[in-house]
């Protein structure tokens, strides 16, 4: 009789668990997106400590040849800009167009920053630093948890120059990121990848463009809600073959 009593005292214990779980989860989903954080921003406390130098070396002055592949390894990174995001799903391209053609900071898509040099973003004072990848692709992921910085509900600002010595034409930019990103080379929007993606090389291309004589800026910006984040980029032929005859300069 014992047996009993305690065997409907755990079932009706679990009909209430499933219950409660049910009208919890029906609020939240009434609740929408927006009203939850993204994941708490302790990855790079509680995982195998990340350096920097396991990806990046610092980038000295002067200008590097592009390898083989025609990856472009030297960069300007700035820390993370929050903007929370609970997931990646909401990257469609209204929203992309609108939260990364958004200016942030004095200088942001016209200077082109120093190593070390700082911007005010929102409350924030981010720092920009000169590296370069070890590997094809940056691990923006990566670099914020080496500097202790948010990992999740980021967006991360890219820049870099590089020098041709001749005008090429009829190129190609491609660019592979996780999550969404937006790129401009020399000012105009060049290519958008929008969703929740990973890094696949190549997975855009931007129409025919021209890389002029001299200098050529690259900006991009990455946005990430949780998960990783990286991206590479490089210019392709119209063959399809990286194009490798310029160098990517800092002063």
């Amino acid at each position: 009789m014992r047996y009993s009593f305690l065997k409907r005292q755990s079932l009706l214990l679990l009909i209430l668990l499933t219950v409660v779980s049910v009208n919890v989860r029906a609020e939240a989903d009434a609740a929408g997106e927006d009203d939850f954080p993204p994941p708490r921003q302790t990855d790079y406390k509680i995982q195998t400590p990340t350096y920097l130098s396991d990806y990046f070396t610092k980038s000295e002055k002067g200008c590097i040849a592009t390898e083989s592949d025609g990856f472009i390894r030297r960069w300007m990174l700035l820390e993370p800009i929050s903007k929370p995001n609970r997931s990646n799903t909401v990257f469609t391209d209204s929203y992309i167009n609108s939260v990364l053609d958004s200016v942030y900071f004095k200088g942001q898509f016209t200077d082109i920053p120093q190593n070390g040099s700082k911007v005010k973003a929102g409350s924030a004072r981010l720092t920009w630093h000169a590296l370069d990848s070890r590997l094809f692709n940056v691990k923006l992921y990566r670099f914020a948890a080496a500097l202790k910085k948010p990992v999740y509900g980021v967006i991360f600002m890219a820049v870099t120059v590089i020098d041709c010595p001749d005008e090429i034409k009829n190129v190609r930019m491609s660019v592979g990121s996780n999550s969404a990103s937006k790129w401009w080379l020399n000012g105009e929007e060049t290519v958008i990848l929008s969703g929740d993606r990973r890094m696949v090389a190549d997975d855009c291309v931007s129409k025919r463009i021209t890389l002029r004589k001299g200098r050529n800026i690259i900006w991009g910006a990455v946005i990430n809600g949780p998960g990783m984040s990286d991206f590479c980029v490089r210019f392709l032929d119209e063959n399809g073959n990286p194009v490798t005859n310029f160098t990517t300069c800092f002063e």
